[in-house]
């Protein structure tokens, strides 16, 4: 059978699976439908927790990243994976504890504000809208491709099967769908990195053949690391070597502050924290941290070898060829427009540093979009019909630079001719790393609005079934407009990934911690924290993303601080504005106080301990 026939039989299996595991876990009750029932097994709920964190991003974007990027894209390595140790320690726990059911219920108990958790509502559909948007991009990528579909139809048929498990289970059949949906990406992801580095090395650890020494009989190399003939490539074609650290853009305080906004974001995200409400009690909490870590390592320790295995196959079949000489892999992925190849004359391709990069990505000009490429004379056509000379130039001046960084892990396996089954299997693992996350999203965005607006503060004394059906209609509005962003993205997968955490870290993580660990802090310093965090952090991220600001160096770092890490940044804002307020407004209530005590003072530990206390001793 052919990719597109494979590709049939493994989203059509597997979707059928979701569907049929959303049909046996459908919910009668709120309980059912937010938290699952809080009867999730910790390790079943450490391979949903895996599965909806590790979104398209993770699965499609993130090696694209490390192998365009080199040593640098290790940034979003150390990130996504640190933020667990944070919020397993700082965070989990204690929201378990609390009983509450979302993270803007524990926000408006804790501060005792309405207001406040208004607040918190309108950050996690900002931070999940955003969250989504790169999930849907995701589905239509791999739509496009192995359906051969257009990436908007690609969009609708995701939002299809989202809305109707997530609206059939809930929280409950979103877990269990997770579940497999996990088995699913993590064997689709291991399979063909493992054939890869049987094929270049000879080992089947991709770990291990990453360091090793290319197959002379399969590679054509004679005793070279595969590391070193990647540097050696890069260094001949006027990249950088793909070892070197802190290469351009991406110097040590870029790193910094990008991997720490990764960090605490991973412990902000509301569709994540949300995991740990669903489990029986506080040491299933953290049993579900260990195993989430243990089953998503499987991937992220996979990963750089995936990466440099992808840029070698990449530049070995594309850089000197002619036409005629083009890899099936190219022209399969060019009727998406996701890369192109533009020739100056001579007939052959160059992927190469500078003017001389003939293969991009397609993307968007200033108001029009690319429609035409006449390869053999450079020029461009927009939906005008204007025409205009120098295509490279012009897509180098809009930061396409080079072929889209999705695409990468998806065509890695027809980069390496492996079987048919293997390249639509990793289509069918795509799918279900985008479509896990954005379920998860999508119960956030609903929750949000239909337990912590209309439950809480609109109806109180709704019955259980008006709430249920409140919450199914958000979730089929929000899977509208999560299309929409699917559709219209701000930018690549992993890209508006991490906007998302960047918003979670300004805006969640300083309240979440000091809402534990303080007795101090009052609504009212809270509420301003967290208006300041999101507020600086998302001006800085469209200014810099549409409205062309150049970033900013605050008079210390020469680059510029990315977009991706500026939510380091909203974050010391928001805990400097929270705390210097909490100083000037009184403390909170006894409720409030009580609260607190009953959440950091499990059986059988002793009195919590009091930030403020511990820190003027």
């Amino acid at each position: 059978m052919n990719v597109q026939q494979w590709t049939l039989v493994f989203v059509g299996l597997s979707f059928s699976l979701y569907l049929y595991i959303a049909w046996r876990s459908r919910v009668k009750d709120t309980q059912g439908f937010y938290v699952a029932g809080r009867g999730v097994p910790s390790y079943a709920n450490g391979m949903a927790t895996a599965a909806d964190w590790m979104s398209a991003a993770s699965f499609i974007s993130m090696a694209g990243l490390v192998s365009t990027m080199g040593y640098s894209g290790g940034v979003y390595l150390m990130g996504w994976t640190g933020g667990y140790v944070l919020l397993a320690l700082l965070l989990a726990p204690y929201l378990r504890k609390s009983g509450r059911f979302t993270v803007p219920e524990f926000v408006g108990d804790r501060y005792d504000s309405d207001l406040a958790r208004f607040v918190a509502v309108l950050c996690a559909i900002f931070v999940s809208f955003t969250y989504v948007a790169g999930q849907m991009r995701g589905v239509g990528v791999v739509f496009s491709r192995f359906l051969e579909v257009d990436i908007n139809l690609g969009v609708f048929i995701g939002m299809a099967i989202v809305f109707v498990y997530a609206t059939l289970g809930g929280m409950k059949g979103i877990t269990w769908t997770q579940v497999a949906q996990y088995w699913v990406l993590i064997t689709a992801f291991l399979v063909p990195a493992i054939a890869i580095s049987i094929k270049l090395t000879g080992n089947p650890i991709p770990q291990v053949g990453l360091g090793s020494v290319l197959d002379p009989e399969l590679a054509g190399a004679d005793g070279i690391y595969l590391l070193d003939k990647l540097n050696q490539i890069q260094e001949d074609l006027g990249f950088s070597s793909y070892t070197d650290t802190f290469v351009g853009g991406w110097d040590k305080a870029n790193v910094f502050f990008v991997a720490l906004a990764l960090m605490v974001g991973t412990a902000g995200l509301p569709h994540v924290i949300v995991r740990f409400y669903t489990v029986k009690n506080i040491r299933a909490a953290r049993w579900s941290a260990f195993w989430a870590l243990l089953f998503i390592a499987l991937l992220y320790l996979t990963a750089p070898a995936t990466a440099a295995f992808a840029r070698y196959f990449m530049i070995e079949s594309l850089n000197g060829r002619s036409e005629a000489e083009l890899p099936s892999w190219f022209t399969s992925w060019e009727k998406t427009g996701l890369i192109l190849w533009l020739d100056d004359g001579d007939g052959e391709i160059r992927y190469s540093a500078g003017d001389d990069n003939e293969v991009f990505r397609r993307g968007k000009l200033e108001t029009y979009e690319i429609t035409e490429i006449q390869l053999q004379h450079q020029h461009w056509v927009d939906t005008n019909g204007q025409e205009g000379e120098d295509a490279r130039k012009l897509l180098r001046e809009r930061g396409l630079n080079g072929p889209d960084r999705d695409i990468i892990v998806l065509a890695t396996p027809e980069m390496a001719e492996l079987a048919n089954w293997i390249i639509a299997f990793v289509a069918a693992g795509g799918l279900a790393a985008a479509l896990s996350t954005a379920s998860g999203l999508l119960l956030v965005i609903s929750s949000s609005v239909a337990h912590d607006l209309y439950s809480k503060t609109i109806n109180p004394n709704a019955p259980e079934s008006k709430k249920l059906l409140v919450g199914r209609v958000v979730i089929g509005i929000s899977v509208v407009i999560a299309g929409l962003f699917g559709i219209k993205p701000p930018g690549f997968v992993s890209q508006v990934v991490a906007f998302a955490f960047g918003l979670a870290a300004s805006s969640f993580f300083p309240i979440l911690v000091l809402g534990i660990f303080s007795r101090r802090v009052s609504a009212i310093p809270a509420i301003c924290g967290m208006a300041v965090g999101i507020g600086f952090t998302g001006f800085y991220i469209i200014a810099c993303v549409y409205g062309g600001m150049k970033p900013w160096t605050f008079g210390i770092f020469e680059n510029g601080i990315k977009p991706q890490g500026i939510g380091s940044i909203g974050m010391v804002l928001n805990f400097a504005v929270t705390w210097s307020l909490a100083k000037i407004f009184p403390a909170p209530g006894a409720k409030v106080q009580e609260l607190i005590d009953s959440i950091r003072e499990p059986e059988g530990v002793g009195p919590a301990i009091d930030i403020e206390e511990a820190m003027d001793h």
